[in-house]
C-alpha cells in the first residue's frame, strides 16, 4: 500500500503532464488486477467428503470454550467415542474462533499429532482432516501451530492410502501458501523429492493434489532462487508434461494443476531451455489444438477454460522469451491459429481474459514469422480479427497488433489485408479515443497505403482524408505527425490526381493549375471528381 508523504492540498505535480498521470493510473490499476489474480491463485483449498454438507457459520453452530475443552478431553481420554469426537471437532474447526481456541489449549496439537502418527488408520485419517481444517485458516498463528505435524504429513505421501495421501498433499499446499518460514522448513524436510515421487502415483486425485501443492511452492517470491532449481533437478517436469492431456479418464483437474506449475516454471526464466528440450512447446501447442477442436465442435468438457488459460500462458511466454525464434520453428501446425480463433469466438463474451490471451499468443506467433502470417491469410482468419476491432478491454489493441505484424511482412501481405476489408475497419478505430489504438491504426494504415497505389484513391472515397485531418488536431504530437505524414506522402495532390480517371483533372495537373490551389480546394475537387464529374462525358483534351 502507498500513501502521500505530504498533505494532499499542498501536493503539486512537478514535471508531469496529463499523459504521465494516465500512464501512472494505468500502471496502478494493472498492479491491483495482478494482485487480485495472485490472491485467487494462491487461495487455499478445502477437501470435503462427498456426503458432507457445507458448513455455515451461525451463532447456534458455534461451540463455547467449555464445549471445545470437553470435546478435546473426549478425544484425549475416550477411546470408544474418539472417532465421533474427532469428526465433531473437524466440523467445528471450520469456525475461525474455534480454531484459535483449540490451538491455544494445552497439548491440543500434541494430541492431534500423536493420533496422526499412531497405528489406528481411522484415527490417522480423522486427525489429518482436523489438521487440514487448521491449515485452511487465514489466521497466521493457526497454520504455524501445524508445523509439528509436517514430518508425518510428508511421510504419508509414500503411504498406501490414496485418501490420506491426497489429504496430506492439500494440507501441505495450504501450509506452503502461508509464509516463507513454513516453506523454508518444508524444503529442509524434503518436500520437493517427496512430491517428485508422489506424482508418479496411479491415482488421478493424488496427482492433482501434487500439482496443487507444487504450484503453491512455485508461486512464492523466493521460488526462482530457492525452489525452482530444486524442482528442475528433481525431474518432476517430465511428469508434469506427461499430465498435459485432455483424456476424461485422467481428469481435467490434474492437467489444470500441472499446466499452472509449468506456467510458473516458464515465467521464472530459470533454465527454460530444459523445458523446451523436454517438449514443453509441442505438448502445450498440441493440447491447445485438441482443445480448440473441442470448443469449435461445442462438445468440450465443463471447466475446459481452466486448462486453456495456463496453456496459453505457457506457450505465449515461451514464444516471447529469448529463444522465441527457435520455439516458433517447433510449431508448424497451422491448426493452432484456428484453435486460437475458436477460443476467441467462444469466450469473447463470457471469459474475456481467454480471448485476450489467445490474441497475445497469436501476436507472438506472427511477430517474426512470415509463415504464420501467410497461414492467417490463407485460412481467411483476418475477418475474425476485424470483428474484434470495436471491442475494448485490450481486445482491439491485440487484434491490431496481429494485423500490423502481418502487414510488416511486405506489400503482398498488405494487398491481401486490403482485399479482406481492413481499410474499412480502420475507419472505426481511427475515431476511437484511446491513443494506443489510434497509433496502431495509423501504423497499419501507413503500411497498407504504402503497399498499394490504389488504396489512396479508395481511402478518399471512404472519407479517410477528413479522419486524418481530424487527427492532426490531436493532443499527442506523435499522432499528429503520423497523420500529417500520411496526408503529405500518400494523399498529396499529385497522388490524388494520378489516381482519378477524369481527363480534366489530369490535364489541369499537367498545366500546373491545381498546383496553385490550396489543399482544401483540391480535396473538394477530388470529391467532386468521384461523386459528380465522373458521371459526365468530357471531351478529350489536346495539348
Amino acid at each position: 500500500m502507498w500513501r502521500l508523504n505530504v498533505v494532499r492540498h499542498k501536493l503539486r505535480p512537478q514535471g508531469t503532464n496529463l499523459e504521465e498521470l494516465k500512464i501512472s493510473r494505468r500502471e496502478h490499476e494493472k498492479a491491483l488486477r495482478q494482485a487480485r489474480r495472485d490472491q485467487q491463485l494462491v487461495s487455499k483449498r478445502r477437501l470435503q467428503e462427498a456426503d458432507e454438507d457445507d458448513f455455515v457459520e451461525t451463532a447456534e453452530g458455534l461451540l463455547t470454550k467449555e464445549q471445545i475443552m470437553q470435546l478435546f478431553q473426549g478425544i484425549k481420554h475416550s477411546s470408544e467415542e474418539r472417532v465421533n469426537h474427532l469428526r465433531t471437532l473437524r466440523r467445528a474447526l471450520r469456525c475461525k474462533k474455534t480454531q484459535l481456541t483449540f490451538v491455544k489449549l494445552e497439548n491440543s496439537m500434541h494430541v492431534l499429532v500423536g493420533l496422526l502418527s499412531g497405528s489406528n488408520a481411522v484415527h490417522q485419517l480423522e486427525a489429518a482432516y482436523c489438521l487440514h481444517e487448521l491449515s485452511h485458516s487465514d489466521e497466521a498463528t493457526v497454520p504455524l501451530a501445524c508445523l509439528p505435524a509436517t514430518p508425518y504429513l510428508l511421510t504419508f505421501l509414500a503411504g498406501q492410502s490414496p485418501k490420506l495421501t491426497e489429504l496430506c498433499l492439500y494440507t501441505l499446499g495450504n501450509l506452503s501458501a502461508e509464509s516463507e518460514d513454513i516453506r523454508k522448513k518444508l524444503l529442509a524436510q524434503g518436500i520437493i523429492p517427496a512430491l517428485a515421487s508422489c506424482i508418479q502415483c496411479p491415482h488421478v486425485a493424488v496427482t492433482e493434489a501434487v500439482g496443487y501443492a507444487l504450484s503453491q511452492l512455485l508461486q512464492a517470491k523466493e521460488a526462482p532462487e530457492k525452489i525452482i532449481p530444486l524442482v528442475l533437478q528433481s525431474g518432476v517436469t517430465q511428469d508434469l508434461l506427461s499430465a498435459l492431456q485432455s483424456n476424461p479418464e485422467c481428469g481435467i483437474g490434474t492437467a489444470v494443476e500441472c499446466a499452472w506449475c509449468l506456467h510458473y516454471l516458464i515465467s521464472s526464466n530459470v533454465n527454460v531451455d530444459l523445458l523446451v528440450a523436454q517438449g514443453a512447446i509441442f505438448k502445450s501447442s498440441s493440447l491447445l489444438v485438441t482443445l480448440g477442436g473441442a470448443v469449435a465442435s461445442e462438445f468440450s468438457e465443463e471447466g475446459i477454460e481452466q486448462l486453456i488459460s495456463p496453456l496459453l500462458r505457457c506457450l505465449g511466454n515461451l514464444l516471447a522469451g529469448t529463444g522465441g525464434e527457435a520455439c516458433r520453428e517447433q510449431i508448424r501446425d497451422s491448426r493452432l491459429l484456428v484453435a486460437l480463433c475458436a477460443f476467441i469466438q467462444a469466450f469473447l463474451q463470457t471469459r474475456t481474459y481467454i480471448a485476450r490471451e489467445s490474441l497475445w499468443v497469436m501476436n507472438n506467433l506472427t511477430a517474426e514469422d512470415a509463415i504464420f502470417c501467410s497461414v492467417l491469410l490463407y485460412l481467411n482468419l483476418v475477418p475474425v480479427l476485424i470483428e474484434l476491432l470495436p471491442f475494448s478491454k485490450g481486445i482491439n489493441i491485440m487484434a491490431l497488433r496481429v494485423l500490423c505484424n502481418t502487414a510488416k511482412k511486405g506489400p503482398e501481405y498488405c494487398q491481401q489485408l486490403h482485399q479482406k476489408g481492413v481499410l474499412s475497419a480502420l475507419h472505426t478505430t481511427l475515431r476511437m479515443a484511446d491513443p494506443e489504438i489510434i497509433h496502431l491504426s495509423l501504423e497499419l494504415l501507413h503500411m497498407i497505403v504504402a503497399g498499394s497505389s490504389q488504396v489512396a484513391c479508395e481511402l478518399v472515397k471512404q472519407e479517410g482524408i477528413s479522419l486524418l485531418e481530424a487527427i492532426q488536431y490531436n493532443s499527442q504530437e506523435e499522432l499528429r505527425i503520423r497523420a500529417t505524414f500520411i496526408l503529405d506522402r500518400y494523399l498529396s495532390p499529385q497522388v490524388l490526381v494520378s489516381c482519378t480517371q477524369i481527363p480534366w483533372l489530369q490535364m489541369a495537373m499537367r498545366w500546373k493549375i491545381i498546383g496553385q490551389l490550396s489543399s482544401e480546394y483540391l480535396h473538394i475537387a477530388v470529391y467532386l471528381s468521384y461523386d459528380v464529374l465522373s458521371t459526365y462525358d468530357f471531351p478529350a483534351f489536346h495539348c
